[in-house]
Order: C-alpha cells, then sequence, then structure tokens
C-alpha cells in the first residue's frame, strides 16, 4: 500500500500529459512558456478571483508575498507553530519575527481567540495556515485584521487549495491566498511549484515582477525580486490535473468521511475535526493516537506506511531557539505534535484498504 498514489491519477491523463510535454519540448519555452499563462487563467476561473501568479515553489509563494508587502527587518507577522517550517521561515529569511500563537483543539488550525493579543505597532502581516486540508477560521481572522489597520492577511494553503470556507474557495479568502504544487499536494505537479493568488492589482503586479528578480520590463528593475518563475513543464502537468480536480476533491471527501467513519470510536483514537462553516480535501487523513509509536509498528506489521507531521513544532526547531520559546509555552500544538499520525491518503484509496488499516489500529 503506498502512502500517497500518484499513479491512478497518472493513468487516467497520461495520454494528455504526454501531449502536454510533448507541445513544449516542441515550442521550446522552458520556463515561463505559454501554458503557465493558461494555467493562471484556469486557475483565477477556478477559484473566481483576479490573479494568480505561477512561481516555483510553495516556499517561493509565501516569501513574495511577504516582499510585495513590505516586510523586513524589524517586522512581525503572526502564524502558528504548528506547520510545516517553511511558514516561519521566509519571515525569518526576511529579518522579520515569526509571533506564534497556538491552534485549534480540534482543528489544529490557527485560534483566532489568540490572535489579537499578538498584535503589536511592528506586525505586518497574519499568515494562517490550512493544515491537512482545511482552512483555519479565516471569517473570524479576517475581521480581527480589519480592526487593527487592515492588516493583511495571507493564507498559507499549500495543504487547503480546493477546500472550502463558508462556501468560498481556500485561497479566494484573504489579501493574498498561496499554495504548493509539490506532488504530495491535492493539486500537484510533478516537481516544485506554487502559485500565488489576489484580487489587489497593486499586489498583483508587485508580485509578477518579484518572480522575475523586481523586473517591470526588460533590463529594468525598479525593485528587489528573486527568481521565483514556474517551469513550462509544470504547468503543462497540472494543467490536465485541474481538469479532473473537483471530482478528486469529492473523491477525497468520501475517503475523508470514510476513515472517520471506521475509526470512530477506537480507544485512544481522535478523529479530526471540521471546523464550522469549513470543508476539507484531506491533503492527509491525520488521526491523534495517545499510544502512536504502538499503532505505528501495528501499521507496519501489515506494511501500512504512516507519517508523524510535524512532530516538533516551530517553536521548538533549533533554528528559532532566540525566540526563546520552551516546551509547554504551546500546549495544544505540542499535544498535536505528540501525537499525530497521518494514514494512506489519496482520491483513490478503496474502501477495501481503508477496512484493513482500520483493522490493524484495532490490533
Amino acid at each position: 500500500m503506498e502512502f500517497i498514489d500518484l499513479k491512478t491519477q497518472q493513468a487516467r491523463i497520461r495520454e494528455q500529459l504526454e501531449e502536454n510535454i510533448g507541445k513544449v519540448l516542441d515550442h521550446g519555452r522552458y520556463v515561463m512558456g505559454p501554458e503557465v499563462q493558461e494555467l493562471e487563467s484556469a486557475l483565477c476561473e477556478y477559484l473566481g478571483v483576479k490573479h494568480a501568479i505561477g512561481v516555483s515553489s510553495g516556499t517561493d509563494s509565501l516569501m513574495i508575498s511577504l516582499m510585495a508587502l513590505g516586510v523586513g527587518h524589524g517586522d512581525e507577522v503572526i502564524t502558528v507553530p504548528y506547520t510545516w517550517i517553511s511558514t516561519a521561515e521566509v519571515i525569518g529569511v526576511l529579518g522579520a519575527k515569526p509571533v506564534v500563537v497556538d491552534v485549534e483543539p480540534d482543528t489544529w488550525n490557527m485560534d483566532p481567540s489568540l490572535v489579537e493579543a499578538a498584535i503589536t505597532e511592528k506586525t505586518k502581516a497574519i499568515m494562517p495556515v490550512g493544515i491537512y486540508g482545511q482552512t483555519a477560521n479565516m471569517k473570524a481572522i479576517n475581521e480581527i485584521a480589519a480592526r487593527n489597520g487592515n492588516l493583511p492577511v495571507i493564507e498559507d494553503a499549500a495543504q487547503s487549495f480546493g477546500a472550502t470556507h463558508h462556501g468560498v474557495l481556500s485561497c479566494a479568502l484573504s489579501t493574498i491566498g498561496s499554495t504548493s504544487f509539490f506532488p504530495s499536494k491535492p493539486l500537484g505537479g510533478y516537481g516544485d511549484g506554487g502559485a500565488l493568488f489576489t484580487d489587489d492589482d497593486e499586489l498583483a503586479t508587485a508580485m509578477r515582477q518579484i518572480r522575475v528578480h523586481g523586473q517591470e520590463r526588460k533590463h529594468h528593475h525598479p525593485i528587489l525580486g528573486l527568481n521565483g518563475r514556474l517551469d513550462t513543464l509544470q504547468a503543462a502537468i497540472i494543467l490536465p490535473k485541474l481538469e479532473l480536480f473537483p471530482e478528486e476533491v469529492k473523491l477525497r471527501q468520501q475517503v475523508g468521511e470514510r476513515y472517520s467513519s471506521l475509526l470512530q470510536g477506537i480507544e485512544g483514537i481522535e478523529c479530526p475535526q471540521i471546523g464550522e462553516g469549513n470543508t476539507s480535501v484531506y491533503a492527509q487523513y491525520t488521526v491523534l493516537c495517545e499510544n502512536r509509536e504502538e499503532i505505528q509498528e501495528r501499521l507496519k506489521k501489515h506494511d501500512i506506511p504512516s507519517v508523524p507531521y510535524y512532530a516538533v513544532p516551530l517553536h521548538l526547531q533549533p533554528v528559532f531557539a532566540d525566540l526563546g520559546h520552551q516546551k509547554g509555552d504551546f500546549p495544544v500544538t505540542e499535544r498535536v505534535g505528540d501525537q499525530c499520525l497521518s494514514l494512506p491518503m489519496s482520491p483513490y484509496l478503496s474502501p477495501e484498504e481503508q477496512e484493513e488499516i482500520a483493522q490493524a489500529f484495532r490490533g
């Protein structure tokens, strides 16, 4: 059994993938070629936003968004400690300070009730993360941002692209939406890639310039930027995947709901909870296990892979030691980190495979 099944999807669209790759090989525009613009237009239509900007990775998309907002030395950006390191890494690389607030005990996403107290005169943005496939409470976070000087909100939606919050799609919920096309993501390519989304014309212009070294036009660079361009081959691969995506979102939700039905009630196991007004794309199906090591051993005996993502939260990572946090500072995050376990997940995971996984949990 595979942790993430990419082969079944590929078999469905192999002919289209090969045709698209062939077109790129024929025209030879391997970076920022016509397929990139085609993908950007398709993403705008899917989300209902004005601007989509394809970039080189999910990490670079976060970096570009912060640069476009002018985040730099001495600034603060509010985020969470339970996430992949990229979220806080880009803040630190720009010389700003990641200010982390704990997550909710049920959704494991940013706790809005803790955000306002973390805002200072140095706060330049709020960056919630859509962990495991559902968004944070973006409505509440946007309201807090609005009443505190219209702070910009960057949604780190690397895992929640395709999910909805009160009927609005992830990445269309805030000042800037950011996602990743890493192969394991709900909408992934066959290499690195990402995208940014906004309805703000000025921010869109800035982000487009930043992704090509701050270039406004050829050989004219009014701002500092970076090499954040999207490879044409990745865009050509993602295009047919985007056509399948709405169907795969529904399949993912069926798989996630079936998991919860099968695992609910097993002693010591806590299934993921979907927040009010949310849907999830189940980027991963993650449970909390009081006896994680024992469960992993049971799964391993049945050749079932599992991964404890984010077992060491950001505030306990050596690179962020200068923030001055200690174990116990963020108890919800630490509990989730100590007990989290992600299970095999894809739109094509069969009911029989899920039954096998559930039986392994029972011993």
